[in-house]
Formats: C-alpha cells, structure tokens, sequence
C-alpha cells in the first residue's frame, strides 16, 4: 500500500544554492554535460554542488528502458555524440575534481551499450588529471561480456553497477533488467581482477521487506561486492511505482551495521543517500592505495 506523499523531517534536503553550485551549473551547460544529479533529481544535489562534486550523465539524457522508479526520461535516444568524453575530462578540470563520477542512460540501441564511450571518458581523464579517480555507474549491458571488459580494460578505480532492489521487487519495477544479469556483471568484474572497489546500492521504500533485504546484500557479498549504499525511494510521479514506506533513520543506521557485519568494506545508509552520495571519501582509500600499489592491483584495507 502506498503512503502519504507528505515526506517526513528526515527528509528535508537543502536547496541547491550559493557561488559553487551558480559555478558548476555553468561549467555544465557551458561544456553540453547532463549529471544525474539534475536528471534523476536527487535531493542532494544543493550538498553535493556546493562541495564542487556532481555525477556525470553520459550517452545522452533518454533512456532506452522505463524503469517504474526512475525520474530521466525514456525513449529513443539521440545519436551518439563521440566529443563527449574530451569534454567531460574538461569540465572535471575546471571544477578541479580529485575523484569524478560518471553514470550514463541504458543504450541498448548501441551494440556494446555505449561501453566504448565510458572508456575513452576514463581515459581522457586520466591523461589530463593523473591525480584522478574515476569511478563509473555502469548500466548491465544486456549481460555482453566484451562490454563488460571494454569498460574494465580502461582500468576505472571503482566499478559500480546498482542492484537498486530486491529479486522480488526487481521484476515490478527493472522489466528491462535481470537481478541475476546484474549479480553476474559484478562477480565478473571481481574475478577478472580490474578494479580496487566494486559497488552496488539499493532504493529502499518500493515494497521489500527487511530479511529481503538483508538476503540482497548477502547475494552481493557472495559475488565480493566492496561498497554498499542504501537510500530512500522518492516518487517521481504519480505516474511511478508508489511509495511503500518511508524507512527511518534508525532502520538505515541498524542496516548499516547489517552490511558491515557481512563484511561490506563502506556502508553509505541513509535516507537521503544515493549511489554516488560521498563518493569522494569512499575513493580516499582507493586512492591511497592506488599511490602505493599503482592502478588494478587488488581492493585496499577497508575503508575506516
């Protein structure tokens, strides 16, 4: 049953605002980038701006697939844009990014899913902020292996891919996904040995129960899942999948302690916390670990 659409307290986020989010809202629309962050409407954005940090939107900003959560439009899709990457290295330039995020639509009109687009943006960063971290949110890719190795053969710090919820809630609201697809894309990508972290989040309040919870994140310690993140569903509109529950923040706080217990290295839980959220601290210890061991050496300690 759905809830009231009045958002409680906890849900309260600023509103963007200030030099830095004026600044990186013109290094944006100056260069022709879309971030998530205005796209899917995360309710951080006004933090996250403000502390010069934002997601990448690449491929376009339509989607191939409906997913019954998502706020980005869906549709057929503009023709590729192949400058995009030179451009995103020099937006992370003039916002002086030590770690940068890039997520992109689902392109199941290209062949490889827009793979070859996310390597050159991870290379074209790395060459001209060597100092860098890049992390990607990648779609699944319709579970197309030498995708897969596309994106991992450009040797980003940190692989995500976002379970978003549980197996049965997955088939309401992901018709164009497969939770299984999305456990075997992030077991591959371990296996292969590329990246320091692997990552992956879910969207609570869609109607999943606290022990599928829990089952979730133990399939995702089964395939060596480094970074966990749980966050608050935020209807859209009521043209979305409604709003089971608002889960509060003593529930986020004891799953927290879930995930660490099952030997998640981060747990970023909260009601306002999103994929990307803080992104930049859990990228501190890849980081380091990067300066001592050098790029796709195995995951560092865990993060304190």
């Amino acid at each position: 049953m759905a809830v009231e659409t009045r958002r409680p307290e906890w849900l309260k986020a600023r509103l963007p605002a200030g030099a830095n989010y004026v600044d990186l809202k013109a290094i944006m629309r100056g260069r022709q980038m879309h971030t998530v962050c205005e796209e899917a409407r995360c309710p951080n954005i006004g933090e996250c701006w403000d502390r010069r940090t934002a997601t990448f939107l690449i491929l376009g900003n339509v989607c191939t697939r409906a997913c019954a959560y998502c706020a980005i439009a869906h549709g057929l899709p503009s023709e590729l844009d192949l400058a995009e990457p030179a451009r995103l290295a020099d937006a992370c330039a003039a916002m002086g990014l030590r770690h940068a995020v890039i997520t992109s639509v689902n392109r199941d009109d290209l062949a490889d899913g827009g793979a070859a687009v996310y390597a050159e943006a991870i290379r074209q960063i790395h060459r001209r902020l060597p100092e860098c971290t890049v992390e990607v949110l990648i779609p699944d890719f319709k579970g197309d292996p030498g995708a897969l190795r596309t994106v991992l053969d450009a040797n980003p710090e940190i692989l995500a891919h976002n379970i978003e919820s549980v197996r049965r809630v997955f088939k309401i609201v992901r018709g164009g996904g497969s939770y299984d697809r999305s456990l075997v894309l992030l077991r591959r990508a371990k296996e292969w040995g590329y990246t320091s972290f692997t990552k992956s989040g879910l969207i609570l309040g869609m109607g999943e129960t606290t022990d599928e919870i829990v089952a979730t994140m133990d399939d995702l310690r089964a395939v060596d899942v480094d970074v966990l993140t749980l966050g608050q569903y935020l209807r859209p509109s009521p043209d979305h999948h409604p709003i089971d529950r608002y889960v509060t923040p003593q529930e986020f706080a004891m799953l927290r302690e879930e995930g660490l217990r099952r030997g998640f290295r981060y747990v970023e839980s909260g009601p306002l916390v999103r994929s990307s959220y803080r992104a930049d601290v859990q990228a501190q210890a890849v980081r380091a670990h990067r300066a001592r061991f050098g790029r796709g050496s195995p995951a560092p300690d865990p993060v304190a």
